[in-house]
This record gives structure tokens, sequence and C-alpha cells, in this order.
């Protein structure tokens, strides 16, 4: 091909593309060129075309300066955002000292070449900016929840210092922890992400040591308690060898495969019986170690029994769903006989302490699920609205367990 005819070839790709490679509202007023073609030469149109381009570049490398600038030195250097960013401002600057030099040619290419760098660079941009709020919103869910992790370490603190157990320890983890969580949340509220970001790997770090010095404590608090939670343990283990039972017997109806399930219920069952044996000679802290030598086995059957809850529920919130303002009426109207009936029970002398943290939580999850329904994200919205069923299950069985 001649050089006239490359350049022909170029001019025809410019007017092209004029209209439609700056699809950021950058690129009014291309049409005015339709008006002159076909009576000026093809020299004519270059100079025309170049400066159409070096304007819309001038305005399109503004546009990118302020939303990328700010944030510039906070990207890694191989980052698409900055890498493309770069590029396009060494075409810029390029196709300007061309059109100055009246290069026009080179130049009209070189304005195309930085035009789709910008682009590029606006495109990840806006991509990396719908990730971090993806993120931010994961943090500060996970940092509302935290709320009532930090009650159940104080009523824990609490019970223990009651119970005459050191919680020195305790106390001042839990201090560094909440102050690091709010350390996050003051980051998110200043706008400044990349701070929250390691500053949340730093909570999360500290959150960490607090779980396991919980755990000790804990487990001092169950050796001064034990008759209580071996109790405990009798009557959700016959609670939960009931719902075992009935799914196996419904499976085995339909000709579902029962096997695992009933393995870990055999299994449970033997540990029940020990601990049982132990509960009705009075000696508890006996039956507390038989607990702790079997936990695996304790552990995998309520999971078991909680799969099978879980999908229960999903078939309940599926039909609920059917219907979401019915279904919202219903659980703030359940939450709200809840909150009466618990304290009703307080009144009464029952520790409602962990049913009011589970209604708590009921509520919050739900609050949770209406605003990802605000926002257009319903599967976001029903996993929370699960969440808040299932503790308001929880809730209800406690409730008439005591009444």
């Amino acid at each position: 091909m001649s050089m006239g005819g490359a350049k022909f070839g170029a001019l025809a790709l410019a007017l092209l593309l004029l209209g439609s490679i700056i699809p950021l509202g950058l690129a009014e007023g291309n049409n005015t060129t339709g008006s002159y073609t076909g009576a000026l030469d093809n020299s004519t149109r270059e100079i025309m075309i170049a400066g159409q381009l070096i304007d819309q570049l001038q305005r399109l490398s503004k546009f990118a300066e302020e939303k990328i600038e700010p944030i510039k030195d906070r990207l890694p250097e191989n980052s698409t955002i900055l890498v493309h960013y770069e590029l396009a401002e060494d075409y810029r600057d390029k196709a300007i000292s061309e059109y100055e030099a009246g290069e026009y040619y080179d130049s009209i290419l070189d304005s195309l070449t930085a035009m789709h760098h910008y682009k590029v660079a606006l495109s990840a941009l806006k991509e990396a900016k719908e990730k971090v709020q993806d993120v931010r919103e994961r943090i500060k869910i996970e940092i509302e929840r935290m709320t009532e992790y930090f009650r159940f370490v104080e009523r824990t603190i609490r019970l223990a210092e009651n119970q005459g157990i050191d919680v020195s320890n305790l106390t001042r983890l839990y201090n560094e922890t909440r102050d690091a969580y709010k350390t996050v949340l003051d980051d998110l509220k200043a706008g400044d992400y990349e701070k929250a970001k390691a500053d949340y790997e730093t909570a999360k770090e500290k959150k960490a040591l607090l779980d396991e010095e919980l755990r000790r404590v804990r487990e001092e608090l169950a050796y001064a308690n034990a008759d209580k939670i071996v109790r405990d343990f009798l009557l959700k283990g016959e609670k939960g060898m009931e719902i075992a039972q009935r799914a196996i017997e419904k499976g085995q109806e339909n000709g579902y495969n029962m096997t695992e399930l009933q393995e870990r219920l055999d299994a449970f069952r033997e540990v029940y019986d020990e601990v049982k044996a132990l509960a009705d000679e009075g000696r508890w802290e006996d039956a507390l170690n038989v607990m702790k030598e079997n936990r695996e086995t304790i552990v995998e059957f309520h999971n078991a029994v909680g799969f099978v809850l879980r999908k229960a529920r999903e078939r309940e919130l599926e039909e609920k769903l059917k219907d979401v303002r019915a279904f919202l009426r219903e659980m703030n109207g359940r939450i709200q006989r809840d909150s009466k009936a618990l304290r009703e029970l307080g009144r009464e002398g029952v520790d409602t302490t962990r049913a009011e943290i589970q209604l708590r939580v009921a509520a919050q999850e739900l609050r949770i699920g209406v605003e990802l329904l605000r926002q257009g994200r319903p599967l976001q919205a029903k996993a929370h609205f699960a969440i808040a069923l299932d503790m308001l299950h929880r809730v209800d069985e406690f409730i008439l367990a005591h009444s």
C-alpha cells in the first residue's frame, strides 16, 4: 500500500473513532467534521482531525488526572491503572508535540493511542473502585457483627470475675481488640481504604489472641459450672437425636442414603449415654471430661443436625420470601413478641442473656438484609435473612423450654 493509501486509511479510522472511542461523555461536538468531508483535501482534513483529537485528548487527560492523580502514590508500580495512565501521558505529550511541529498524521495516530490507554486506565479504576466498595462493605458488616462478640466477651469477663477467675489478660486483650476494630471504622469513615485494609489485618490478629484467651477462661468457667453445662448438653443432645431420627426416617421413606447421619447419631448416642450415667450419679466434672474427650464426635453430630435444620429452614425461607413484605412484617412481629417474652422470663429469674444476644443478632441481620434489598442485592440479602430466621428459631426454642 502506498503512503497516500496508508494516510487515507488512518484518516478514515480517525473519522470512525471520533464518535466512538471516548465513551465517557467527552465526545460531544464531533459531528462537525461531517459537513466538511468531500469539500476539503486530505491535507486539510489531517489538520482539522488532528486538532479536534488534541482538543478531546486534553479534556480526557484532565478528566483522568482528576481521577487518578489523587491515588497515584498509593498504587503499585505494575498496576494496570498506573501502567496505562503513564503510557497515555507519554503518548499525549508526543501527540501534542507532533501537532505543534505540523506532523499531523503522526499526531492523529498517537492521540488515538493515548486515548486508548486512558480508556483502559479509567476502566481499570472503575473496576477497582467497585471491588473496593464490595470489600469495604464486607469489612463494615464484619465489624458490625463484632458488636455482639464483644458483648459476649464482656459477659464472660463478668461471670469469670464473679467466680474468682483471673481475667486480667482477657480484659487487656479485649480492650486492645476493641480499639483495633474501632481504628478500622475510623479509617473507613475517613475514606482511607488502604489504611483500613492494613488495620483490619492487625485487628484480626488481635482477635485471634483474644479468642484463645477467651477459650481458656471459658474452660475454667465450665468446670466451675459443670452441672449446668452437662444438663444443657443432655437437653440439647436429646432434641438433636430426635431431629436426626426423624430426618433419617423421612430420608429413608424418600429413598435417600442416610447411612452417614445414622453413623453420627449412633456415635453421639454412646457419648450421650455415658455422660447421662455420670450425671445421674452427680459426677458432673467426670461427665464434663467425657464431653471434652469426645468433642469431635459431639461437634460432628451437631453439625449434621444443624445441616438438617438449615435445609429445612432454607425451604421455609424460600416459601416466605415469595411475599417479602409479609415476611418482614412477620419477622418484626416475632422479634417484638420474643423481646417481650424474654423480659417476662427475666423478671421470673431466668438467665436470658444468650437468647437476648441471639435476638439482637436476628434484628441486626434482618436490618442488613433489608439494606441489601434496597441496594438491589437479593442473593446477599437472602443469606442475612437466613441467619435472622435461624436466630429467631433458637430464641423461640429457648422461650418454649423455659415457659
